[in-house]
């Protein structure tokens, strides 16, 4: 095997665990009832898995962005229409989250219902997108 497929391998590895360790930080949070940090958390578990299918894919390091759509179309995995909305509505999580201009709206937007939806979604999404790595 030669070193840069070890090397790529590597770096796939490493979106792939750091997702899967971010996926049971989102559940903890989401059982302890902080549901904005919850879906902000949500948000990386699925741009790291999609960083990882642009790894396999480019054999290279994915791009420094946060954006869901951006990243799908890079990984040249074929998103259903519905799992494409499901990426945008994911974004704004990180972008609420993570600016002080759109956190208090955000914080009364993550009721238990909302974020039950959106934690399911993302299970649901995040599932889907493995099976395709």
């Amino acid at each position: 095997m030669d070193n840069n497929k070890i090397k790529i391998d590597n770096i796939f590895n490493h979106w792939l665990e750091s997702s899967d360790s971010d996926f049971y930080t989102m559940i903890h949070l989401y059982n302890s009832k902080d549901y904005h940090w919850a879906l902000f958390i949500g948000h990386l578990v699925i741009e790291k898995i999609i960083k990882a299918g642009i790894v396999k894919q480019i054999k290279s390091h994915a791009p420094f962005t946060h954006d869901l759509r951006r990243l799908a179309k890079l990984s040249k995995i074929d998103f259903e229409k519905e799992h494409i909305v499901w990426l945008d509505v994911i974004t704004t999580f990180n972008i609420n989250a993570r600016y002080d201009s759109y956190k208090k709206d955000f914080y009364k937007k993550c009721t238990p219902g909302f974020t039950s939806i959106w934690i399911d979604n993302i299970k649901t999404l995040r599932g889907w997108i493995k099976m395709r790595l």
